[in-house]
């Protein structure tokens, strides 16, 4: 939010610098930053009235204008702007004059014709980014006077960024409010007269859901000159304030959303039809709004209607058919208080952003809404003339929203310093705080209407360490009490996991949740995502399924700056629809990319393949996980296993599918897993065993099987057959190629067998190879090899 310092000042003054008043408010925890309206003000620019203009009689788009500047003689000056015309009044440079660009004006011949200076747009004169025109003045300026002393452009900006919670401030009058307390002195708010009321002409008012708005009040304004036009000083303040002006109506609407904080809306009364009513949209309404979007509506949107039919969505945006235009004589002025909730997420389901519903969803004072109609109304009248009606009130408006209990022993115990009970009182009362003593220690503080944040004992505290000021606090030691944390024996750490990936040669990345939807539906096309109702950008539209979505990115960036290896891992949360909710899970990925090693003289360079991603992965679990053959949408068919760990398929192993690699424009090989971090996280107790004193017995075994038989399937049916006495398995050779069939290759085994309690003979570790032999031909079909 953008405020004018000037304006600020007509409300309370203090003894300071913008700079050092920003300070203060940032000290005060309302963040704020003081910048200068103009860095170069216009110098020898004045007001100028165009009393003749005439053709170019060289140039069709220039005419010829008679200018008086306040200088005492008339003006010849060139122009080509297209509303130069008889009787305006805009800004004059007079030669001499420095534009804020620094260009300097100087008499000039334009197409064979003298100029005895230049006539100004607002871009000229740094006041916006490109105007088309002549800046237009008010018909009352004095021709001469400096143009920075009658647009008041001496001024600064104050920029706030607030939080969701300090919507009190989001005004003149709240950062006014705030500024004397901070400052302890009073504020100067314009006196706000109740309007006269001449005609009896009223619009009823019926709202149908009390709890969306609890209080409402309206009236009509006729008689309106539809040629007024929005004076200077409102111009400037609005514009000062980053909103353009439009019309009157408008103008005085948005300058008393930002005056006092509270929105209003100004119908053209000649285009409403009966009544007024708040209430829920109905199946198939629509609505047309100011920004010439059309919306379709359903029960969850608030709106404000009238016997044709909708007139705008509440508290977020008027309707095109009821606004206000060059012809509007009549207007019924809307002043209301919504629901927060209620405009957050209507403002959100339809991606619609505003003033409005940036100020209602944070809580609008609902004791406001009289207030600002009234200050309205005097503006409109002073402005466009018109006769007041009577005000139509719906609702009650509150006098306080909480009574809190307030000891003070909290007060020093939380905020660590001893604070004065004499003082307490005073800077509660400075926020416009009812304070009652109910004890020799304690108070009871009525809240009010317009501080939402204010609920329990702790915000009080927080309001009195605000005022007393934060700086103030001297700082002291503090006695630690840290409870010892002990991990469970049964789960993995997480950390540990991580550290072992960094060994490994790895680096842990953290991307965004949101991704691109395109991409995302590519890697994992069978989970629904979660799409955000106000993206940051059309990629990163989705919640993400899958953690790849944020690692293939990050390694083409990466590899787009010549960095042709990559070990990145990520641990993080994916998101999916369940039924009607969203359900949330943790995730452990990883990807590998580029040489295996680096770069160096000791061994051939080769690329990373799907055993050193699976050697990864067995280094962090070990044997706790089994590797299947299977098929994944977006890794390749031949290269890619599902990891599952007792039965129970717990992630995935694999290259990157060819046909995505080319979409996606990746020449390497890639290689990714994914665990779902729940299902792997738990580890079993080691369980203590003996050392056997009798020497163990090794019998070497090679089967010839097919390709399509894995190690582990052989390794369980050798445990099987073996029996107890098998202590270790291992493999030791695979071999393909000569001396045996196409189709067909040898994995050699072996096998280690021990007994605790006697040495073995022989004939039971032959009696045990002979029946691993068989057993491996009659459910394998593997055969030893000679």
């Amino acid at each position: 939010m953008k405020l004018s310092e000037n304006w600020l000042r007509e409300w309370v003054n203090p003894p300071a610098t913008a700079t050092e008043l920003a300070h203060k408010l940032n000290m005060a925890g309302l963040e704020a930053e003081a910048e200068a309206m103009l860095s170069v003000l216009p110098n020898g620019i004045v007001v100028g009235r165009i009393l003749k203009t005439a053709p170019h009689p060289q140039a069709d788009r220039l005419r010829v204008c008679e200018v008086d500047a306040g200088t005492g003689e008339v003006l010849q000056i060139v122009c080509g702007a297209a509303n130069a015309r008889p009787g305006i009044l805009v800004p004059a440079a007079l030669p001499g004059a420095i534009l804020p660009s620094g260009t300097q004006i100087t008499k000039a011949a334009l197409r064979g014709v003298e100029s005895s200076g230049m006539l100004c747009s607002a871009s000229e004169l740094g006041l916006a980014e490109k105007s088309e025109g002549l800046l237009e003045l008010d018909p009352g300026a004095k021709p001469g006077t400096p143009i920075e002393r009658h647009l008041g452009l001496v001024d600064n900006i104050l920029v706030l960024e607030l939080t969701p919670n300090r919507g009190d401030c989001l005004s003149i009058a709240g950062l006014a409010r705030e500024t004397a307390a901070l400052y302890g002195i009073p504020v100067s708010a314009p006196r706000i007269k109740p309007a006269v009321v001449e005609p009896e002409t009223r619009i009823n008012v019926v709202v149908e859901d009390a709890a969306a708005c609890p209080h409402y009040v309206g009236r009509v304004v006729e008689g309106l000159n539809a040629a007024a036009r929005t004076p200077d000083w409102m111009v400037e303040r609005l514009r000062r304030s980053g909103i353009r002006a439009i019309h009157p109506v408008v103008d005085i609407t948005n300058y008393v959303l930002l005056e006092l904080g509270q929105p209003m809306h100004g119908f053209d009364a000649a285009k409403l039809r009966g009544a007024i009513r708040v209430r829920r949209a109905r199946a198939g309404e629509q609505l047309k709004l100011l920004n010439e979007q059309t919306l379709s509506l359903d029960a969850r949107d608030l709106l404000i209607c009238d016997d044709s039919g909708p007139l705008a969505l509440a508290g977020i945006m008027g309707g095109d058919a009821s606004g206000c235009s060059a012809a509007t004589t009549t207007i019924f002025l809307e002043s209301a208080c919504f629901e927060p909730v209620t405009i957050a997420t209507g403002g959100r389901r339809h991606k619609l952003l505003s003033d409005s519903r940036y100020r209602f969803e944070r809580g609008v004072d609902p004791a406001l809404q009289r207030q600002a109609l009234e200050r309205a109304t005097a503006l409109v009248q002073d402005i466009c003339g018109g006769r007041a009606g009577p005000i139509v009130e719906v609702g009650t408006a509150p006098h306080h929203v909480a009574e809190i209990a307030l000891r003070h022993s909290q007060v020093n115990r939380l905020l660590g310093c001893e604070i004065p009970a004499s003082r307490i009182v005073p800077l509660l009362q400075s926020l416009g705080m009812s304070v009652a003593p109910t004890g020799a220690s304690s108070w009871k503080v009525k809240v009010p209407p317009h501080r939402h944040d204010l609920r329990i004992e702790a915000d009080l505290v927080e309001e009195i360490g605000r005022l007393h000021g934060y700086d103030n606090i001297a700082p002291r030691a503090y006695a630690a009490e840290l409870a010892p944390f002990s991990a469970k024996e049964t789960t993995r750490q997480l950390d540990r996991v991580k550290d072992a990936l960094i060994a490994r040669g790895y680096q842990e990345v953290v991307t965004y949740s949101f991704v691109d939807p395109k991409i995302q539906a590519q890697l994992d096309p069978a989970t629904p995502g979660v799409p955000l109702d106000n993206p940051i950008a059309e990629t990163m539209a989705v919640m993400r399924t899958t953690i790849w979505s944020g690692l293939i990115p990050t390694w083409q960036y990466n590899r787009q700056r010549q960095q042709k290896r990559a070990r990145l891992f990520e641990a993080g949360a994916v998101y999916a629809l369940a039924g009607d909710a969203n359900r949330e899970d943790a995730r452990l990925a990883g990807l590998i990319a580029g040489p295996a090693q680096p770069e160096q003289w000791g061994a051939a360079a080769r690329p990373v393949d799907f055993f050193d991603a699976k050697a990864d992965l067995e280094a962090l679990f070990g044997s706790a996980l089994l590797y299947e053959a299977a098929q994944h949408p977006a890794l390749h068919p031949g290269r890619t296993a599902r990891i599952v760990r007792d039965g129970v398929a717990v992630g995935w192993l694999g290259a990157l599918h060819p046909k995505l690699a080319e979409v996606l424009d990746i020449p390497d090989a890639l290689y990714l897993f994914e665990l779902d971090w729940a299902a792997v996280r738990d580890i079993a107790l080691p369980a203590p065993g003996g050392v056997s004193e009798f020497p163990s017995s090794r019998r070497d075994l090679a089967f010839v099987v097919d390709e399509s038989v894995t190690s582990d399937a052989l390794s369980g049916v050798i445990r099987e057959a073996a029996g107890p006495l098998l202590r270790h398995l291992q493999i030791f050779d695979v071999y393909r190629g000569t001396g045996l069939p196409a189709g067909r290759k040898s994995i050699a085994f072996g096998l280690i067998f021990q007994d605790y309690s006697r040495t073995l003979n022989v004939e039971e570790v032959d009696a045990a190879a002979h029946s691993v032999a068989a057993s491996v031909h009659a459910r394998l079909g593997g055969l030893v090899r000679d």
